[in-house]
């Protein structure tokens, strides 16, 4: 049964309304940049199909303007969104009240206790890896990562206008990465109750429900326990598992011959670059989250001066 208060409760919290707002304009502004890339890309069809009718207008419909005017196009839109944004804060702030709490007690400590939404991801990312890795190395690499896919990409079209028909590598890895990081920032705020227990939307938050689950590293499931063992074979699942992913994803890159033109024209150096990335953070975080909420997995590298 749903428990409508809860949930109610969950979602009109302040912490959470900044969330809400930003999966909604998410999803406006994917839908509407996805709804002109299929524009885009029904015009360049009509374009490669018969040249001849768009010979002189190239890549322009009939009657479009060749240039648009900064003033007042682009500044009257922009003063607008201004205004808007400038009312949405003053609605805002006179509607909902800031989090602001008591001052902290060490003897009565929140439960769940939560980061900022920006960091929430981080906490989540805390159950699956070691903190190193989730605090320090993992952020850093999808925030290296998301920014270096779009260049990466060795195509030069699709500069300045959007089209998902021409840009499908560096779209897809930066949108997966992406919808990652939003998966980790909406589970660690709507689905980790007290205990940071996995509570279903809907479902009541129980303050003395407690998980016992026992935990294990990847080489438990084979019968390894020796320590040298340990790391040995998980070093050798690692190296599998990046020959394996980085195939697939080879496969997916490669597999119009658009693709395979785009692929020639990449440097050994960006390849390999996009490879390293797209495996660890398109591959590899979604792998471990698996292993952790199905085998309860802990870690797969295990060795004495650091785990993964």
């Amino acid at each position: 049964m749903i428990d409508w208060r809860q949930l109610r409760e969950i979602i009109t919290t302040p912490d959470n309304v900044p969330i809400i707002g930003l999966i909604l304009a998410i999803a406006f502004y994917v839908w509407y940049g996805l709804r002109q890339a299929r524009a885009n890309d029904r015009l360049i069809r009509e374009v490669e199909a018969d040249p001849g009718r768009h010979r002189k207008t190239q890549p322009y419909e009939e009657g479009w303007e060749r240039e648009v005017q900064v003033w007042p196009y682009l500044l009257r839109i922009e003063f607008l969104a201004a205004l808007i944004v400038t009312l949405l804060l003053l609605v805002w702030s006179l509607c909902i009240n800031a989090p602001l709490e008591d001052p902290a007690n060490p003897g009565q400590t929140m439960n769940p206790a939560k980061a900022p939404w920006y960091f929430v991801g981080l906490q989540e990312l805390l159950v699956y890896f070691d903190p190193w890795f989730a605090g320090v190395a993992l952020p850093v690499l999808i925030l290296i990562g998301l920014m270096l896919f779009p260049y990466l990409d060795a195509s030069p079209l699709g500069s300045g206008y959007y089209t998902l028909r021409q840009r499908r590598v560096a779209l897809g890895a930066f949108g997966a990465g992406f919808a990652i990081w939003i998966g980790a920032i909406l589970v660690g705020t709507f689905i980790r109750g007290p205990g940071w227990v996995w509570f279903w939307p809907g479902q009541t938050w129980d303050h003395t429900r407690a998980v016992y689950e026992t935990t294990r590293d990847l080489p438990d499931l084979i019968g390894l326990h020796n320590g040298v063992a340990k790391a040995l074979a998980g070093f050798v699942a690692i190296v599998l598992f990046y020959a394996g992913a980085g195939r697939l994803i080879h496969w997916l890159v490669t597999r119009s011959e658009t693709d395979r033109r785009i692929y020639r024209a990449t440097s050994a150096l960006q390849y390999y670059t996009f490879q390293f990335f797209a495996i660890t953070i398109l591959a590899g975080v979604p792998a471990k989250i698996a292993l952790r909420l199905l085998l309860r997995v802990k870690y797969v590298l295990v060795t004495p001066w650091f785990n993964i």
